[in-house]
C-alpha cells in the first residue's frame, strides 16, 4: 500500500500518545468501600479499555484516510468511444405508428449503448441539428417528443436522404475526434436525391470519412429502396426492415453485434483503497456508541 500524502501519517503519533495516557491512568476518587478487598476483574478492565480506546482508533482511521491510501489494482476495462449519429426522418409519412415505433427503438438503443457518444439530426426536405455529439444520452431520449412529424414545419414534409447524410457527415467529421463512426438512419420513404448514381457518391464520401451507415426501414408494406441498400453496404453497414416493435429491436441488436462496444485494458493502476478504513471506522464508531450506553469508567 502507498499513500498520496505520506507525511500526514506523522499525526498518528498523537492518538498513540493519548492511548498511553488512557491505559496508564490510575484509580480516580477513593470511596469508603475501596478500603475492602475486591476481586480482580481483568476481563472487564480490558473491555472497558477497548471502549475507551475506540475514539482514538477512529482518529487513527481518519488520519490514515487523509493520507490517501492506494493499492495496485486492476480497474474495470476502459470503454473505447463510439460516435453514433442518429438521423431520424420526420417527414409527414412518418406520422402515427411509424413515429412511435422509431422513437421507442431509439430510446431503447441509447440505453443499450451507455458510454458512447450520440448525436441527433431530424430531417425531411431540410435538416435540423437537434443534439450535437454527447455522452449525456438522456438528452437524446428527451428529444423524441420534438421529433413528432405532426409538429414539424411545412418545409420538413419531404424526404431528402442524400442531403441528410451529407449534413450528418459534416457534423460528425467536425465533432468526432476518436472511435468508430456510425450513422443510424431511420426512414420510411423513397428519396429523389439518391437517383442517377448519387447514392454511390454519398457512399464514397461516407467511406472516406470512416463512417458506417445503417438504415432502418420502418414502412410496413414497402420494400427498402435498392439505392439505400447499396449505399449502406458500400460503407460496410446494412439496410434492414423493421415493421413492428419486435423486429426493430432485433435490428438494433443486430447493429450492436456488428459494431459492439470495445474496451481497452489499462493494466494495473494505483487506485484509492478507502473501503477497509471506512469499514473499520464504522465498526469503531459503533463500539464507541455502545460504550456510551454505560460501558465506561466512572470517576470512582
Amino acid at each position: 500500500m502507498s499513500f498520496t500524502h505520506p507525511w500526514v501519517l506523522l499525526f498518528l503519533a498523537l492518538p498513540v500518545m493519548l492511548a498511553w495516557v488512557v491505559l496508564g491512568r490510575r484509580t480516580g476518587v477513593v470511596m469508603p468501600f475501596d478500603h475492602r478487598p475486591h476481586p480482580r476483574r481483568r476481563g472487564l478492565a480490558m473491555l472497558l479499555g477497548a471502549f475507551e480506546l475506540a475514539p482514538l482508533g477512529l482518529l487513527c482511521v481518519v488520519i490514515t484516510m487523509l493520507a490517501g491510501p492506494k493499492l495496485m489494482q486492476q480497474p474495470q476495462k476502459e470503454r473505447l468511444l463510439s460516435n453514433i449519429q442518429l438521423c431520424l426522418d420526420v417527414s409527414g409519412s412518418m406520422s402515427g405508428e411509424r413515429y412511435e415505433l422509431a422513437s421507442k427503438a431509439i430510446k431503447d438503443f441509447t440505453k443499450a449503448r451507455e458510454g458512447d457518444a450520440f448525436g441527433l439530426t431530424f430531417f425531411g426536405t431540410s435538416q435540423i441539428r437537434w443534439t450535437p455529439l454527447t455522452k449525456d444520452l438522456e438528452a437524446i431520449r428527451n428529444s423524441m417528443p420534438f421529433a413528432n412529424p405532426e409538429r414539424q414545419p411545412s418545409h420538413m414534409s419531404g424526404t431528402l436522404i442524400a442531403a441528410a447524410l451529407r449534413f450528418c457527415k459534416a457534423n460528425m467529421v467536425e465533432e468526432a475526434l476518436e472511435g468508430d463512426r456510425l450513422i443510424v438512419m431511420v426512414s420510411d420513404g423513397q428519396s429523389p436525391d439518391l437517383n442517377g448514381g448519387e447514392n454511390e457518391k454519398v457512399a464514397a464520401e461516407l467511406r472516406e470519412a470512416g463512417i458506417t451507415l445503417y438504415h432502418i426501414h420502418v414502412a410496413e408494406d414497402e420494400a427498402i429502396p435498392t439505392e439505400v441498400v447499396d449505399m449502406a453496404r458500400q460503407t460496410g453497414g446494412e439496410a434492414m426492415a423493421a415493421s413492428d416493435p419486435a423486429s426493430i429491436k432485433e435490428v438494433f441488436r443486430h447493429i450492436d453485434k456488428m459494431k459492439p462496444a470495445k474496451f481497452r485494458d489499462p493494466g494495473a493502476l494505483p487506485l484509492d483503497a478507502f473501503r477497509p478504513f471506512v469499514v473499520a471506522g464504522l465498526v469503531l464508531l459503533g463500539v464507541h456508541g455502545l460504550g456510551l450506553l454505560g460501558m465506561r469508567y466512572t470517576p470512582w
